[in-house]
C-alpha cells in the first residue's frame, strides 16, 4: 500500500517541495550605494571586517576600540583625513608591522575601502547610530504611481521596494485559499467547510467587507490564544519539567493558561510585558499580576544530589537577563557576561548592573520550586480568592506590624552566657566569642569543621539575675559574616526548638513557648513548626545566609527564673537540601527577655490568628494548585550583586546597582523613594516610550510567524552583527503605530497584516521571481511555508473529526512511540488516556513538555526542547518527518477517523472522496486530483476497507498544501 500512496501523494502535491520552508536571505537584492557616506551602511563593516577583532568590545589592543565613538575619536580628526592617525596606518606597505590590519590578521584594505574612510572623515566623521537604537517614529508613506494594488499604507511600503527589485505583485489568492491560510495563520486550525461556505456567501453578498468579517471571527476564537501562545512559549522557554537533574515534573501550567488567556482577550502588549516581569510588584496586583511572574520561574532547576543551589540560582538569574534581552529587546546581551560586547556599545560591568534587578527574588535552585502560590483551578475563582488573599495579607501585615513593634523595644534583650555546647552526633560545637558589628560580643557557639544531618546543639548557661522571662531570641550567623554577603553559604533551619530551666537540685522545669517570631514578613516555611518535634522545617534563612537572622520564641505565660539556675537550650537542626548539605546553623548566641511588650504581642497576635485561620479555611476551600512565582526578599535582607570577573560567579569583584546600558535612554524611576530601582521600574522601561528596541522586535517576530521571515531576518540579533532590514521604514511605521496608536494590541497589528493586499497575494512562484527573489524577502507573491509542528498535528486531528476543543489544564499525554519515554526520574510516568477519553486528543500545546524527552512530533518538526529562550525555529526538511505523519500512532489514528468520516458521508464514491479532499483543503478537487483519488481508492480496497478509505486518508493528510499554509 505504501508505494501507491507516495505515488499519489505526488500526483496531488502541489507545490515546490514535500515540506517547503523559509530560505536564508543570501540572495537579497542590493541597492547601489548612495553618492553620501552613511556611517552606519559604509563604514561600519569596515570596522567590523577589519578592525574590532582586536579593537573591539572583547580585546581593546592599545585602549581603543572601534565599537565606541569616544575611543575612534584618538585616532580621527573631523573634517582632515590627512590629519588622522586612522589614514596613516592603514596607507603604510604591507611588510610595516605598523600596517593596520597588521598582515597577519587580514588582507589589507583596498583603495574603494580607505577612499570610503576618507570620505567618512573629510564629512566631518559623523557616528551614526545603529539603526535599531534610533528613535522610534513614523514614517511617510511612499507616493506611487499606478497603484492598484495597495488597500493601505503597508502595502505602499512593499510595494515601493518591490519595484525597486524589480519585482512586481502577484494577482490575489483565490478567497478560499486565503480564507485557509488566515485561518492557520490566526487559530492553529483549518477552517471547518461550513465555515468556507459561510464565508464564501458573504464574499458574494458583501465582497471587501467579508474579508474582515471573517478576521473579527477569527481573532475572536479561542484557538487564537492557543496559536499564539505556543509563539510565546518558545520564546519564554516555558516547559513543564525541571530542565537539569533528573528533569522532573514541574506545576506550571497554569501560566500557560495565563498566557492563553491573556492572547485572547487581547492584553496589551506592554501590560502583557509588565505583568511578566513584575506582576508581583504591582501596586494592588491582581492574582493574573501574579500568575504572570511565572514566566522567569520556568528557569531550569538542577535537582542532582550534591550540587550548589546557590551556583544553579546564578545561572537561572543569568538566563532570565538573557531571555529578558533577547525576547523583548532583540539582542545578544548574554554576551556581555565575560566581557564588553564584540560589536555592540554595550560595558561588561552594565551586564550585572541589568542582573541586579533579577538578583533579589526569593526562589533558590531547590526542588520544592518555591515560593509558589495557590492559584484556584477555575480562573472564575480568581476575584473570590483575591478578596480572601487581601484579607489574610491584611491580618499578616497586622502581626508583622506587631512583630516589629515589640522586637524593636530597646534595651530590653539581655546576653546569655554560655558555658558549654554539645551535640548528639559527629557535629562538633564549641563555646565561642561573636562578634557582631557596632563592637558588640556575645557568648554563643560555632561549629567545627563538617556538620552532619540531624544535628542537636545543646547550650547551657548560667543565669545571672532574678525576674520574669517572656521571650528567648535565638541569632544565627554565617561561618563568616562579611564574606557571606557575597558569597552566601547554606542557610538553617530550627526544626524544634526547645529549652528548660534547671535549679541547683537539678530538676528541670521546662519553658512552655507559644509562637514564634521571625524577622521577615514573609518566611517561606512556617517558623511555628519549630515548636513541633514531628517537622524537618521550621524558623531560619532558607536556603541561603547572607546576614545574621533572628528568631524570637515567645512563651507561653511569663515565666519566673533566679539568678544562679541554669537554663538549657536544645537546636535540632533536621532540615537537608539536595541530599548532602545539612542546614545547620555554624555559629550562634542566646538573648533572654523580660519585656512584657511580648505577652502583650501574643494575646493580640493569637486573636487576629484566629481570624486568620478562618480566612485560611475559606480559601481553602477553593479548588488550588500551587504554581511557583517571583517574590522579592525584604530590603534589609537584599542580596548584594557585583561584577563577576570574565563571567566567573567565584570571582566577584566590584558592587553594582541595579541600572541599564548607558546606550539605550535612561530608566525613569516610578517610584520615589531612595531605594535601588526595581523589576517594576525595569519592566515599565522596557515598554517605555524611549526605548526604540521593544515594539520594533515584536512587530517583526509577528511578522516572522506570518510570513516566513522577519523583516528583520536575525529576530535574536537587532545588534550591529544581525541583519539590517529588507524594509526598514515599514517596520518602523508598523512599530510606531503598534506602539502609539494601536496601543500595543496585537490583534490589531494581525489584523492590518492579514487584511492587506501584500499578505492576500497567490503564492505561486514563476521562474522568474525565484531567480531574482527565491526568498521571498521583497515579498511579490503570498506567503507559502510549512506549517509549525503543533499546526501539523491539531490540524491532523481537526480534519478527522477528533480534536478535543477542551481548554486550559493540567499537561496531557497522548500516544508516544514504545521505548521514547525512559526518564531518570521512574515516578514521572507518560500515562496515555485511552481512545475514548478525549485528553488523547487534545491541542499539542497542552502535550506535557519535557526537556529532557520532547514529544516526537515536536523534536521532528524543528520545535525547540525549551531549555533557552528561542526566539525563532529553524525549519528543516528531513525524511524522519514524512515518516513521522505517515506512520505516527497520532496520525494513522487520525487516518482511520478521517477515512471513517469519509465513508459515514452520504452519496456515492466520489462525493466522498470529493467531501473528504475538501476536508482537508477547504477546496473542491479539479477532474485530476479526483481521478487521482478515485485510483488509489480502487487499488487499496480490502474486506476491511472496501474503498480504501484508510489510503485516501493517509494522502491526504500528508499532501504538500495540507503540511504548508
Amino acid at each position: 500500500m505504501l508505494p501507491q500512496v507516495l505515488i499519489t501523494i505526488a500526483v496531488i502535491g502541489i507545490g515546490t517541495s514535500p515540506l517547503c520552508s523559509a530560505q536564508s536571505v543570501d540572495d537579497a537584492v542590493d541597492s547601489s550605494a548612495e553618492a553620501t557616506i552613511d556611517f552606519n551602511r559604509d563604514v561600519r563593516p569596515l570596522f567590523n571586517e577589519h578592525c574590532v577583532a582586536c579593537h573591539g568590545g572583547v580585546k581593546q589592543a592599545g585602549d581603543l576600540s572601534f565599537v565606541y565613538e569616544d575611543s575612534v575619536s584618538y585616532v580621527v580628526e573631523p573634517g582632515d583625513s590627512d590629519a588622522s592617525a586612522i589614514i596613516d596606518r592603514v596607507l603604510l606597505d604591507d611588510d610595516d608591522e605598523s600596517r593596520m590590519p597588521p598582515p597577519e590578521h587580514g588582507r589589507a584594505l583596498t583603495e574603494e575601502e580607505i577612499d570610503v574612510l576618507r570620505r567618512w572623515i573629510d564629512a566631518g566623521a559623523k557616528w551614526g547610530k545603529h539603526w535599531s537604537y534610533e528613535e522610534l517614529r513614523a514614517r511617510t508613506v511612499p507616493v506611487l504611481n499606478d497603484d492598484a494594488f495597495s488597500r493601505g499604507r503597508l502595502d505602499k511600503f512593499v510595494l515601493a521596494k518591490m519595484r525597486d527589485a524589480g519585482l512586481e505583485p502577484n494577482d490575489e489568492a483565490d478567497a478560499t485559499r486565503w480564507f485557509r491560510r488566515v485561518a492557520l495563520d490566526l487559530t492553529g486550525l483549518p477552517p471547518t467547510i461550513d465555515e468556507v461556505d459561510l464565508f464564501k456567501r458573504q464574499v458574494q453578498r458583501s465582497g471587501e467587507a467579508a474579508f474582515g468579517e471573517a478576521l473579527d471571527r477569527l481573532l475572536a476564537s479561542p484557538g487564537f490564544g492557543q496559536r499564539w501562545a505556543s509563539v510565546w512559549l518558545d520564546v519564554v522557554r516555558y516547559a513543564d519539567s525541571r530542565g537539569l537533574g533528573l528533569d522532573s515534573r514541574r506545576n506550571i501550567w497554569q501560566y500557560r493558561d495565563w498566557v492563553v488567556r491573556a492572547f485572547n482577550r487581547d492584553l496589551p502588549y506592554d501590560q502583557f510585558t509588565v505583568k511578566q516581569l513584575a506582576g508581583d510588584l504591582i501596586d494592588q496586583r491582581t492574582l493574573d499580576d501574579l500568575l504572570a511572574t511565572a514566566c522567569h520561574r520556568s528557569t531550569q532547576t538542577n535537582e542532582e544530589g550534591g550540587t550548589d543551589d546557590e551556583t544553579f540560582r546564578t545561572e537561572a538569574v543569568m538566563d532570565r537577563v538573557n531571555t529578558t534581552w533577547q525576547t523583548w529587546m532583540g539582542l545578544s546581551f548574554g554576551c556581555v557576561q565575560c566581557h564588553s560586547h564584540p560589536y555592540d556599545p554595550i560595558e561588561h560591568d552594565e551586564y550585572y548592573q541589568f542582573l541586579a534587578f533579577f538578583n533579589n527574588s526569593v526562589d533558590s535552585d531547590l526542588g520544592n520550586d518555591a515560593p509558589n502560590f495557590a492559584f484556584p483551578l477555575d480562573p472564575d475563582d480568581f476575584q473570590q480568592a483575591l478578596e480572601l488573599d487581601r484579607q489574610i495579607e491584611a491580618k499578616e501585615r497586622q502581626i508583622w506590624e506587631l512583630t516589629q513593634g515589640a522586637a524593636g523595644i530597646d534595651h530590653q534583650w539581655q546576653p546569655w552566657n554560655v558555658s558549654e555546647a554539645t551535640t548528639n552526633n559527629s557535629t562538633k560545637a564549641d563555646v565561642a566569642t561573636i562578634a557582631e558589628q557596632a563592637g558588640y560580643q556575645h557568648s554563643g557557639y560555632q561549629t567545627v569543621g563538617t556538620v552532619a544531618k540531624n544535628t542537636k546543639v545543646v547550650l547551657e548557661g548560667t543565669l545571672h539575675d532574678d525576674g520574669m522571662l517572656t521571650a528567648v531570641q535565638f541569632t544565627g550567623l554565617p561561618k563568616d559574616t562579611e564574606r557571606a554577603k557575597a558569597h552566601s553559604e547554606w542557610g538553617y533551619l530550627i526544626s524544634f526548638f526547645e529549652a528548660s530551666v534547671i535549679n541547683s537540685d537539678g530538676a528541670k522545669r521546662p519553658l512552655k513557648f507559644a509562637r514564634v517570631a521571625a524577622d521577615e514578613s514573609h518566611p517561606i516555611l512556617n517558623p511555628n513548626d519549630s515548636l513541633n518535634s514531628k517537622t524537618r522545617n521550621g524558623a531560619g534563612p532558607y536556603s541561603r545566609i547572607h546576614y545574621p537572622r533572628k528568631t524570637t520564641f515567645v512563651l507561653e505565660q511569663p515565666t519566673e527564673v533566679s539568678a544562679g539556675e541554669r537554663l538549657e537550650i536544645s537546636l535540632t537542626f533536621n532540615g537537608v537540601e539536595t541530599g548532602a548539605f545539612p542546614l545547620v546553623a555554624h555559629r550562634g548566641y542566646v538573648q533572654l527577655s523580660s519585656d512584657p511588650a511580648w505577652t502583650d504581642w501574643l494575646s493580640k497576635v493569637e486573636a487576629i490568628q484566629k481570624e486568620l485561620d478562618q480566612l485560611n479555611g475559606q480559601r481553602r476551600r477553593i479548588r488550588s494548585t500551587s504554581t511557583p512565582v517571583m517574590s522579592e526578599r525584604p530590603e534589609k535582607l537584599k542580596r548584594p550583586s557585583f561584577v563577576f570577573d570574565r563571567g566567573n560567579q567565584l570571582t566577584k569583584t566590584d558592587p553594582v546597582s541595579p541600572g541599564t546600558p548607558g546606550f539605550l535612554p535612561d530608566l525613569e524611576r516610578v517610584s520615589a523613594d531612595n531605594q535601588d530601582a526595581s523589576r517594576l521600574d525595569l519592566a515599565n522601561w522596557i515598554v517605555g516610550p524611549q526605548n526604540p528596541l521593544t515594539a520594533r522586535v515584536a512587530v517583526n517576530r509577528v511578522w516572522s510567524r506570518i510570513f516566513g521571515v522577519g523583516l528583520v531576518a536575525t529576530e535574536e540579533d537587532f545588534g550591529i552583527a544581525g541583519e539590517s532590514p529588507t524594509h526598514p521604514e515599514l517596520l518602523d511605521d508598523l512599530a510606531y503605530r503598534f506602539q502609539f496608536e494601536m496601543d500595543w494590541s496585537v490583534k490589531q497589528l494581525l489584523r492590518e497584516i492579514l487584511i492587506s493586499s501584500v499578505y492576500r497575494q497567490s503564492s505561486a512562484a514563476s521562474e522568474a521571481k525565484l531567480a531574482i527573489d527565491p526568498s521571498n524577502r521583497w515579498l511579490s507573491r503570498g506567503p507559502r511555508t510549512r506549517l509549525p509542528a503543533e499546526t501539523i498535528r491539531d490540524q491532523a486531528l481537526a480534519i478527522a473529526g477528533l480534536l478535543s476543543e477542551t481548554l486550559d489544564g493540567p499537561p496531557v499525554h497522548p500516544p508516544i512511540p514504545t521505548g521514547i519515554w525512559n526518564p531518570f526520574n521512574a515516578g514521572d510516568r507518560w500515562r496515555t488516556p485511552e481512545n475514548s477519553d478525549p485528553d488523547r486528543y487534545r491541542r499539542t500545546l497542552y502535550t506535557y513538555m519535557k526537556r529532557t524527552i520532547p514529544y516526537p512530533i515536536m523534536a521532528s518538526f524543528d520545535a525547540p526542547s525549551r531549555e533557552f529562550c528561542s526566539v525563532r525555529r529553524l525549519p528543516s526538511n528531513s525524511p524522519t518527518q514524512a515518516l513521522m505523519t505517515l506512520n505516527d500512532t497520532t496520525f494513522v489514528e487520525a487516518a482511520n477517523a478521517f477515512a471513517e468520516r469519509m465513508n459515514r458521508h452520504e452519496g456515492d464514491l466520489e462525493t466522498k472522496l470529493r467531501h473528504g479532499f475538501r476536508l482537508a483543503t477547504c477546496r473542491v478537487p479539479n477532474n485530476q486530483e479526483l481521478q487521482a483519488l478515485l485510483e488509489l481508492s480502487y487499488a487499496n480496497s480490502s474486506s476491511q476497507d472496501p474503498a480504501g478509505f484508510i489510503s485516501v486518508a493517509t494522502v491526504l493528510l500528508n499532501l504538500d498544501e495540507v503540511l504548508c499554509k
